[in-house]
């Protein structure tokens, strides 16, 4: 059993080192004997994170960087530590090395989704004690396995969700931990697709959410496995931009929309019942640029109000084929 695990931790250490993951470079193994570099300075062995002096400003650096780390680890190494926490990491000339990786299992282990939330809550339990604004156990643990991240976006990315991190307050951070967090850490969340049972169903839900108006929150559903398997989050397709950028460029969009001059033409006759666009309107000369702006704003605004969803559209004209058929 012992040499069974001298070879596993081998294996999986080779795993991280492709990765590029900071971690002892592994560089024979004998039977049940693993020889690995040596972390340290002369002869003193690098402390273990748990012991290490941090300042705070430092502890907030070394977070993003674990994080990212076990990102590269299931992404790349495409393995979960399975027991990740300050027990199991070194710290050396300012960086953080990854240590015990001989439980460590591959993504698509039936308890990987499992152990890998043990880790973001052991992380975020530990760095949460130096005051860093650490994210949700399921906002990690969704950057972690989000799919649509890339190099490209991955900056931004952090950037976005540390600053929704550190807005949140104590009271809505300890409310999600007590009752968001355990519900999401005990809840099974099928890897692949063939795993989820009631497709159908799920869809339907998403879709009356998404009728109803009502926010398709991270925090406010009961299905778990958008990011996981890479659909959007109302399961009407695959999600190619992160839903925390994708967010932030529709608001941008809708700044634009409303913040700019239209360039629709004035040919053609109006409905009847249809507001007057403020352009249309006779330009007083008093009304100064903010009135302007404004009155443009709210009649944008009314217009959206009673604009059709694209998905009941849809849904209408699908209707109306299938009676057709009929």
């Amino acid at each position: 059993m012992v040499k069974t695990w001298a070879e596993k931790e081998m294996r999986n250490l080779i795993r991280l080192n492709t990765a590029q993951i900071p971690c002892p470079e592994p560089i024979m193994l004998r039977s049940h004997v693993l020889v690995m570099s040596f972390i340290g300075k002369d002869d003193m062995p690098a402390p273990l994170l748990k012991n290490a002096q941090l300042s705070d400003s430092k502890a907030r650096e070394l977070y993003l960087q674990i994080i990212q780390y076990m990102r590269r680890m299931y992404q790349d190494a495409k393995l979960v530590h399975a027991d990740l926490s300050e027990f199991n990491m070194l710290y050396h000339s300012g960086e953080v090395y990854i240590i015990d990786v001989s439980q460590s299992v591959e993504h698509d282990h039936p308890h990987a989704l499992e152990f890998l939330r043990k880790d973001c809550a052991n992380i975020n339990d530990f760095f949460w004690k130096y005051g860093v604004a650490v994210m949700t156990v399921r906002e990690l643990f969704e950057f972690i396995t989000d799919p649509s991240i890339t190099s490209d976006n991955l900056d931004a990315y952090l950037s976005k969700a540390m600053e929704i991190a550190t807005q949140r307050t104590e009271e809505e951070r300890s409310s999600q931990d007590n009752v968001d967090e355990e519900v999401f850490k005990r809840a099974y969340i099928p890897r692949t697709l063939t795993e989820v049972k009631n497709y159908e169903r799920d869809v339907d839900v998403m879709m009356k959410l998404k009728e109803e108006d009502m926010a398709l929150n991270v925090q406010q559903d009961n299905i778990l496995y958008q990011t996981v398997t890479g659909l959007k989050k109302d399961l009407s397709g695959v999600q190619k931009v992160p839903a925390l950028l994708e967010k932030k460029e529709d608001d941008m969009e809708s700044d634009s929309e409303d913040g700019g001059s239209t360039d629709d033409s004035d040919s053609g006759c109006k409905e009847e019942g249809e507001p007057l666009h403020p352009k249309d309107q006779p330009t007083d000369t008093g009304m100064d640029k903010k009135e302007r702006k404004k009155m443009i704003k709210e009649a944008q605004r009314e217009k959206r109000k009673n604009k059709i969803p694209k998905h009941v559209k849809k849904r209408k004209e699908k209707t109306a084929k299938m009676k057709k058929g009929k």
